[in-house]
């Protein structure tokens, strides 16, 4: 959202004036910034700042009257899920986002039933949470007709999850898992356990008296295991042979289709709170749910992506658009928000001994019309399994990323000829970055590097 489009939605919220007239003729159209003079004894992270911002956003489009109903269910659902475990939207610090979304939220809220409420599939947490905001002291709100909220006219009671023994249950799951994994290992290995002969020993010899010797020691740690004690001639014991472990698996050779290039969804973008170059985007890459660095959003599987782009593209241009993302390098911390994937863009060429000003222009490589958030996007003849997650020590992307560019027809494209590891591969043609459903190109630039 613009700065432009913030202060107007800060000063539509006749709650925010009632309550902090103060902090609101201040003209601060940042709802981060607006939180720290709200609440001044709260801290926020970057991370924390860029929510607030989110947050705010979200405030502005949920329960529309210009949404269908499905969507608002769908928005309605996750903050439910999101609140659960929550007192604030940040956790447990206030912030002008909960304000803004009480203020939509509240009408909302006054109008359901008991079932939509508190029945078995109701908004519980949606409704606790305004109860909070309407009444904490924290917030001083000045509510003129405030949600009445009935503790006896619960519908449905949800069972609570206790955080300790769950916690507690996973830890003992995977603790089996691993002991049930060593046993398959020594079972295959065709050796025995030995744990209870060891334990054994380990209690002679800590009964022994101090003074004897080691012979002595030998003796009870053998009687301990039911075995013959040793003798001082008698002949070494012959070692077992070590179990093989599995040979490593063949490098792959260097190629393009080790980077997992995929169509991605910008749902939302809002400027980095602590980086005037960067922009912070929600992005659906078509992960699955419980994919490791990502969250849920508004019922969808998304990442948290930084990009050097504010200045460069305008914001309004980000939002909402289909991208090409690089889904397997290694995420990354940029100014304290932890980016989970990279957004390809065009820019020109520059001549040789040119310094880099990162003045733009700058073009976002567009999927093709109809491409679905997640769908693979590859190179023409160098198709190919990508890699989990890229090893930075083998370069994959740096040194394939040199021969990336635009062609003249203002298509995305690979150039092997251009990559000094790629020259004895035999292959020299430029291969089109595509979908199943066509080219991937850009607005205007041509002979540019793409990044």
């Amino acid at each position: 959202m613009a700065s432009s489009e913030l202060e107007q939605d800060l000063s539509k919220l006749n709650l925010l004036k009632d309550s902090y007239p103060q902090a609101v003729e201040s003209n601060e159209s940042d709802p981060a910034k607006l939180s720290s003079t709200i609440f001044p004894a709260a801290e926020y992270s970057p991370a924390e700042k860029t929510e607030i911002s989110s947050w705010f956003t979200t405030a502005s489009h949920i329960a529309s009257s210009s949404e269908d109903a499905a969507k608002t269910a769908e928005r309605l659902s996750s903050l439910n899920t999101h609140l659960a475990t929550r007192t604030t939207l940040l956790g447990s610090k206030p912030s002008v986002a909960d304000i803004a979304l009480y203020s939509r939220l509240a009408p909302v809220v006054k109008g359901w039933d008991d079932e939509t409420r508190t029945g078995e599939h109701g908004y519980h947490h949606i409704v606790r949470w305004v109860d909070f905001v309407q009444n904490a002291k924290l917030f001083g709100l000045k509510v003129e007709e405030k949600v009445d909220v009935h503790p006896d006219q619960v519908v449905f009671y949800p069972k609570p999850i206790d955080q300790k023994a769950e916690k507690e249950r996973k830890k003992k799951e995977k603790a089996a898992a691993a002991a049930a994994a060593g046993a398959d290992t020594a079972a295959k290995a065709g050796g025995t356990v030995t744990s209870a002969a060891s334990e054994g020993a380990q209690k002679a010899e800590s009964a022994a008296p101090k003074t004897k010797g080691k012979k002595d020691v030998g003796e009870t740690i053998a009687a301990a295991v039911g075995a013959e004690a040793p003798t001082e001639k008698k002949a070494k014991k012959e070692k077992q042979p070590k179990p093989q472990k599995n040979a490593p698996a063949a490098e792959k050779p260097l190629s393009p289709s080790l980077i997992d290039l995929r169509v991605a969804h910008i749902i939302k973008v809002v400027k980095h709170p602590e980086a005037d170059s960067l922009y912070v985007s929600t992005v659906d890459c078509g992960d699955a749910a419980g994919t490791e660095h990502t969250s849920e959003y508004e019922g969808k599987t998304v990442r948290t992506v930084c990009s050097g782009l504010n200045g460069l593209i305008p914001l309004e241009e980000m939002q909402n658009r289909k991208i090409v993302a690089v889904c397997n390098l290694k995420p990354v911390k940029m100014r304290g928000i932890q980016s989970a994937a990279m957004v390809l863009a065009a820019s020109p060429r520059l001549a040789e001994g040119e310094e880099d000003k990162h003045a733009g222009p700058v073009e976002l490589v567009n999927p093709p019309e109809g491409a679905e958030a997640g769908e693979p996007v590859y190179f023409e003849g160098w198709e190919g399994e990508p890699e989990g997650m890229l090893n930075p020590k083998k370069k994959v992307w740096d040194y394939c990323q040199v021969g990336f560019l635009t062609t003249s027809e203002k298509v995305a494209a690979f150039d092997p000829g251009a990559v000094e590891q790629l020259k004895e591969s035999g292959k020299k043609d430029v291969a089109f970055l595509r979908t199943k459903g066509g080219v991937c190109t850009v607005p205007t630039l041509t002979g540019a590097i793409i990044r």
